[in-house]
This record gives structure tokens, sequence and C-alpha cells, in this order.
């Protein structure tokens, strides 16, 4: 009998997620542009304040794990409850996440137990912010020569850390905060809430 999911432990979803580093695709954004349809249809736009694409995916030439980020930003009354409904009814696993900000949800697509199936996307839930992810993508997309260096980064950490999502994440954070410094100090205040 196959386990669900939330059954398994961190290394068996590691084992049957593994990182997969591809070459740029210039349909993830086509893909993007369509999730993002498909979220203002089902959630409705008076809860929506901003729909972002982000992360590898959304930075031109970058190779990535052909996982779309995007990050769903909503009013502060919006009932999440709700939502979190709304949006496993259109296929995306909830997964409530203590550590991330308010409030603490994300959501993914394309996770089966028998491994990946059709586009893969982690759906960020957050209240309206000043949001670095946004940020470190914009210092990218202006800075192609850091985003190479970044894309090198990320192909020889797959190698070390294909099973082990966790490592591969911390194993980048010192040069993502690096860059997401560079970028508030370049663009300030650029997604600051009105």
């Amino acid at each position: 009998m196959t386990k669900s999911l939330e059954e398994m432990t961190n290394e068996e979803l590691w084992g049957l997620f593994p990182i997969i580093i591809s070459e740029h695709d210039v349909t993830w954004k086509e893909k993007y542009d369509s999730e993002k349809s498909l979220l203002k249809q089902v959630i409705g736009i008076d809860d929506i304040v901003k729909i972002s694409h982000y992360g590898s995916t959304s930075i031109p030439n970058l190779p990535a794990k052909p996982t779309i980020d995007i990050l769903l930003e909503i009013k502060d009354d919006t009932d999440v409850e709700e939502l979190i409904a709304k949006l496993e009814s259109t296929g995306y696993l909830y997964s409530p996440q203590p550590e991330n900000p308010p409030p603490h949800a994300m959501f993914m697509k394309g996770y089966t137990p028998e491994g990946f199936k059709g586009q893969t996307y982690h759906l960020h839930l957050r209240y309206s912010g000043d949001w670095d992810e946004l940020y470190f993508r914009d210092y990218l997309i202006s800075h192609p020569e850091v985003a190479d260096e970044y894309g090198k980064l990320k192909l020889k950490l797959k190698e070390e850390y294909e099973h082990d999502r966790d490592g591969y994440t911390l194993a980048k954070s010192d040069f993502i905060k690096g860059v997401t410094k560079m970028a508030r100090k370049e663009f300030v205040n650029k997604y600051l809430p009105e």
C-alpha cells in the first residue's frame, strides 16, 4: 500500500522528489500567467492584494528547479480557512508553515505519492508586505552576472544535496541574504505596502 504524502518522512519525500535543475524554460512565464488567472478566478479579486511570480523560474536564462514559485499577498481580513478550502479544491496541497510569516501557509501542486506529476507550483500565502523574495528576483534580473553566479551555485549544490531539500536550501542562504541586502539598497522600499 502506498503511503500518502502526509505520512512520508522527509527522507522519503526527498527520495521521491529529488532536486532537479533544468535549463530555463520560456513557457514558465506562460504557466505562471495561466495559474495567476486561475487563482484570481477561484479566490476572487476582493481578497487579493498582489500575485507575484518569483524564484528562479521568473529570472530569464537562469537554470532552475522546474517549480513555479508564486507569492499570493492577501488582505488582513481575508477568511484564511475559506481560502485554504478554495485552493485545495483546485488541487493544491495545504502545508502549514509555522516558521513562515503569517498566515503561516504554503500550498503545493504537482506532487503525488508516485512522484512529480505535471507542472509543480509552490504557492506562498502571506499578508501584504515588503518581501525579500521580490527584491532578490529583481536584483538578479537587473544583474545577469549575479544571476549567472547563482545558477552555477545551484548546479554545484544540486550535486551535493540532490536528496536533501533542507540542506540545499540552507546552503544557498548566505548567497541569497547577501544579494537581498544589495537589492534592498538598490531598490529602496520598492515593495512597501501603500
